[in-house]
């Protein structure tokens, strides 16, 4: 099954195609063509996303964007079904591609399914190549690994930060949730705190590298509780007061790194151990990480060292595929479809798993 998917939840306007198949047992991807438009330096002068300045460029873009892939890869548009993000997200980036994907479900007579962006992060390990394999006992279909259940999935982005635990590809449990702060939001605080520039996380993630992740004992919110929730806001806070107490200065580019380590630490603490506490509660044989926080390199070493320890394999997507992109839409799109799964064609800006 071919499938054409439309990504336009915030800041980045995005068109894949994806081939398909293997079903709901053994779902295996194929992208075909992917072209993604930051609008980073568009935002970045207001230190955050502003979604009209996005709606406009989304308006702009998507057109662009579909007539490059078309030409590209001499495609004629084939697809059996195209996919398109409803929420969550910003309302007025959300109708864009939901109104262009109405428009091309009309003109070429397509099926069209709406899907959650945070299930398209979820299915994204799914397009992971053979080299990740920990485990050479589990079975190796077309260069993709087969992912073995149960699974713990932290699902970490600027919006959300999620515990779920998977028994199937289409059987999935919550177990927690961060209940204020999500850790993406966190880190683009925090990076605001420093004066770094937007997008935050990239950033705390850059300066952290050249700091001491011991020099300052920011708390590890939440991380003895005997739940699988979690907190970022009091992290927050402990890092503004921190500053409140030791000011930057010109010059204080030892501090800054410092403080940025010290936090990513503390965050990074957190998730692991309450990912491996699920892990091992519920014997899960593999762990995976999703979510445009997925790209910290630090947070994958850790988690990654800590799964294996645990003797389970460990699951992250290409870095290529943690921020936002439409083949992971794609992807969400073919589970909806086959599961006959139907999410209403409007913007739901508080979607969730």
């Amino acid at each position: 099954m071919r499938i054409l998917a439309i990504e336009t939840s915030c800041d980045e306007t995005a068109i894949a195609v994806v081939d398909a198949k293997g079903g709901l047992k053994r779902p295996r991807f194929k992208i075909v063509a992917n072209e993604v438009a930051s609008q980073i330096k568009i935002h970045r002068p207001f230190g955050g996303v502003v979604p009209n300045l996005a709606k406009r460029e989304h308006i702009k873009n998507l057109p662009i964007l579909f007539k490059r892939i078309l030409k590209a890869k001499g495609l004629k548009l084939k697809a059996d079904i195209i996919a398109v993000t409803v929420g969550p997200g910003l309302e007025p980036a959300l109708w864009t591609g939901i109104n262009f994907a109405k428009e091309l479900a009309k003109k070429y007579k397509k099926p069209l399914i709406g899907v959650n962006h945070m299930e398209g992060h979820l299915y994204s390990n799914w397009f992971l190549p053979v080299r990740e394999i920990q485990n050479s006992k589990f079975k190796i279909q077309n260069s993709i690994k087969t992912i073995v259940f149960p699974a713990i999935v932290l699902v970490v982005s600027g919006g959300h930060t999620i515990l779920l635990k998977m028994d199937s590809v289409t059987k999935r449990k919550k177990l927690g949730e961060t209940r204020d702060d999500a850790a993406g939001e966190a880190y683009d605080k925090v990076a605001r705190l420093l004066d770094l520039p937007y997008p935050g996380g990239p950033e705390i993630e850059k300066i952290a590298k050249r700091g001491n992740s011991e020099a300052v004992q920011f708390p590890r919110p939440m991380l003895n509780q005997k739940n699988y929730d979690l907190s970022f806001s009091g992290l927050k806070t402990a890092v503004l007061y921190y500053l409140r107490d030791n000011p930057l200065k010109a010059k204080s580019l030892k501090l800054k790194a410092d403080i940025a380590a010290s936090f990513q630490q503390a965050a990074i603490d957190v998730l692991v151990a309450k990912t491996m506490n699920a892990a091992k509660e519920y014997k899960a044989k593999s762990v995976m990480l999703c979510g445009g926080v997925a790209a910290n390199k630090a947070l994958r070493k850790e988690l990654k060292i800590q799964s294996l320890k645990f003797k389970a394999d460990f699951y992250a997507p290409e870095f290529a595929l943690n921020t936002d992109n439409a083949a992971m839409i794609a992807a969400a799109g073919y589970v909806s479809f086959l599961k006959k799964k139907k999410l209403r064609l409007t913007a739901q800006s508080n979607l969730s798993l």
